[in-house]
């Protein structure tokens, strides 16, 4: 058998194996396809998904690179690369640079078609997304829509972040549209969920799109954490008397006050994400005037459906409540974002 009908032979098995879950056995065939032919770009990309789904990300960039320098028109390859930039390595402007090579085309770059346009103008959303351009993202995955059609993923995104954006009703509608093309979509089962909660939606229904959500991927959206409102007056309270006294001493005059939600005119005016688990609000006190040291204003807020959001269990909201207090208090008493994750408070 010719060295390229055996790499084939190697590459189809391995397809095979990966397909039906024997990721091991697919490495070992890859790995005979790359002996045979030790600059297949096939078998480098199919070895850099399966890394990638075993979150060896870096292995997985190397993977896709190798690829590309094989064969530099090789689509696939450049879109894995460009999402994994987006969603591993937070390198959200390099993953927008390298869609924008892509959409200009060029001699050494493969020509995307529409499909591929449209997933391209998807990955450029999610990476503006986290850069929190939620206009820009929005522009984007509608341009995806246009180019690419209906597609669940990206009626979802546009879900997503319309409601990001606070525009809940208008949130609503797109992600009803991707739950009744794809019921088994849990990423847009959960944000309808959010959707219909803030819109004041059938509490019935609220709780079934999260317990849907929890069924098709619990690792991701597991049930909220309840606890009512008294017990997490008090975990709140035992949060800031757990500070150190030097630091109560400052804090004494903040409330600490309690919200199930931030409100529509925060997350309009201020640009705060919905899913906020706490905000100072007021002046911290290293920009406090000497004339006026402790404004009225000045307060600590929690948000007790968020927080009871990201929790499994109410232990850990408990110790959610702790970190949030002291990320918050931290912010009055004028630290940086940066300060507090070196303090393990991010």
């Amino acid at each position: 058998m010719r060295d390229n009908d055996q790499y084939w032979d190697w590459l189809d098995r391995a397809m095979d194996a990966a397909h039906h879950g024997r990721t091991d056995e697919a490495l070992v065939y890859l790995d005979k396809a790359l002996q045979s032919h030790p600059a297949g770009a096939e078998a480098h990309n199919g070895r850099g998904e399966i890394l990638w789904d075993e979150g060896k990300v870096e292995e997985a960039l190397f993977e896709f690179e190798q690829a590309l320098a094989a064969d530099p028109k090789f689509l696939t390859a450049h879109l894995n690369r460009a999402e994994l930039l987006v969603e591993d390595f937070g390198e959200h402007e390099q993953a927008l640079r390298h869609c924008d090579e892509l959409l200009a085309g060029g001699e050494e770059l493969p020509r995307p078609d529409r499909p591929t346009e449209a997933e391209i103008h998807y990955l450029k959303s999610k990476a503006l997304f986290y850069l929190d351009d939620l206009e820009g993202a929005l522009f984007l995955v509608r341009r995806a829509l246009k180019a690419g059609g209906e597609q669940a993923i990206y009626r979802a995104f546009e879900g997503q972040i319309l409601f990001e954006m606070g525009r809940f009703e208008n949130a609503q509608r797109p992600l009803e549209r991707s739950v009744a093309m794809d019921p088994e979509s849990s990423h847009a089962v959960y944000h309808l969920g959010l959707v219909l909660e803030r819109s004041d939606g059938d509490p019935v229904e609220v709780r079934r799109c999260f317990e849907r959500a929890d069924a098709l991927d619990p690792d991701h959206y597991p049930l909220p954490a309840e606890m009512d409102a008294d017990a997490f007056e008090r975990a709140a309270a035992a949060a800031i008397a757990d500070l150190p006294r030097s630091i109560r001493d400052y804090v004494q005059d903040v409330p600490v006050l309690m919200e199930d939600f931030p409100r529509p005119e925060l997350v309009d005016e201020e640009n705060v994400s919905p899913q906020i688990l706490g905000i100072f609000i007021g002046v911290p006190r290293t920009e406090a005037s000497v004339t006026h040291p402790n404004p009225d204003v000045d307060r600590v807020i929690l948000y007790r459906k968020n927080l009871e959001k990201v929790c499994r269990s109410e232990e850990d909201l408990v110790e959610q409540i702790q970190v949030t207090v002291k990320h918050e208090i931290g912010h009055y008493l004028g630290l940086s974002e940066d300060d507090l994750e070196r303090l393990g408070l991010g």
